[in-house]
């Protein structure tokens, strides 16, 4: 698989990397053996690109996919919704123990939204210790925000940004409101244009485009100012039709088959906002215990009309 350089690090990434949440507890909660070998499986294909999170809670796959060697090029990718310095720096310290790394190659702050780069200022500066103190290679945040992938241009100690783009437009935000992807995709010009490494999120919009499959990959990767593009997977089938895409020999007709997938509403997510169960035509969203939105499957159309409109992006299919 082809690799690129991520800005202006030298870090060298295939140009579709792995995302590890899909195979994780909160989503498809496949045995740790089982999900190290989905890995292993797409490392054996070309992807030495993995992302991951804290509160994935899927350090124990990649670290089993990794212990018997073989992959020395790999690059791992983590990120902590921790907004203090001391809580940051722990979390950069337990990637590295549960890992099983001594250098975490890339550290973000995770989902940072409209406003928030003050109040996590803490974090940011943990980071920017961590990579002095050669804890970790390069820092940057995650985020579904516009404005927040326009400031990450100008930040100075930034190495890499990791926005949310697909071709739809689904979950970009725009302070309290939607945005388009022609804004988002302007920030991101400009990050490249300073020199960030940029690696997108949610080219599918979190399964919602996954029955238009060449058309959301057409997009994301046809952006020269995209370095990496980060997929998520549970299954070999799944890495099997990515690379089948990036090197051509998928019929131009192909769509995977998308007909078992349920909608979920990610529990860690969730703010109960209510725009989810306000969209749904077949009154199958209704709030559990906790006051977060939940679906009956029963009644779930999977029309999709839930995911377009949620503000933090926690509806998703699979």
């Amino acid at each position: 698989m082809k690799k690129k350089i991520l800005g202006n690090t030298d870090i060298r990434v295939s140009v579709a990397g792995f995302g590890v949440l899909p195979m994780g507890p909160s989503q498809l909660a496949l045995p740790v053996e089982q999900g190290a070998g989905v890995i292993r499986y797409a490392l054996e294909h070309g992807f030495n690109f993995l992302d991951t999170a804290q509160y994935y809670r899927t350090y124990p796959y990649i670290k089993r996919a990794l212990e018997h060697g073989g992959f020395d090029d790999v690059v791992i990718s983590s990120k902590s919704l921790c907004t203090d310095y001391d809580g940051m720096m722990d979390a950069v310290l337990e990637a590295q123990e549960e890992l099983g790394r001594d250098v975490i190659d890339i550290f973000l702050m995770h989902e940072v939204r409209s406003g928030q780069l003050e109040e996590r200022s803490g974090a940011w500066n943990a980071l920017i210790d961590a990579r002095a103190k050669g804890l970790v290679r390069a820092i940057g945040l995650s985020t579904h925000h516009i404005d927040v992938t326009e400031a990450a241009a100008s930040m100075p100690e930034l190495d890499v940004v990791f926005p949310l783009i697909n071709y739809a437009g689904l979950g970009i935000r725009k302070g309290d409101a939607f945005g388009s992807k022609e804004e988002m995709l302007e920030a991101i010009r400009r990050c490249h244009r300073a020199g960030k490494g940029v690696f997108s999120m949610k080219a599918f919009g979190g399964g919602s485009l996954t029955s238009h499959y060449q058309e959301a990959l057409d997009y994301v990767f046809s952006k020269e100012e995209i370095d990496s593009v980060m997929i998520g997977f549970g299954k070999n089938a799944e890495v099997d039709d990515l690379v089948a895409y990036l090197d051509g020999s998928m019929p131009k007709t192909y769509n995977p088959d998308v007909s078992k997938k349920k909608v979920y509403i990610n529990q860690e997510d969730c703010e109960g906002c209510g725009s989810c169960k306000a969209a749904c035509p077949a009154g199958a969203i209704f709030y559990n215990d906790n006051g977060l939105a939940e679906v009956d499957h029963d009644k779930c159309l999977t029309c999709g009309y839930c995911s377009p409109v949620c503000p933090v992006r926690a509806v998703i299919m699979y």
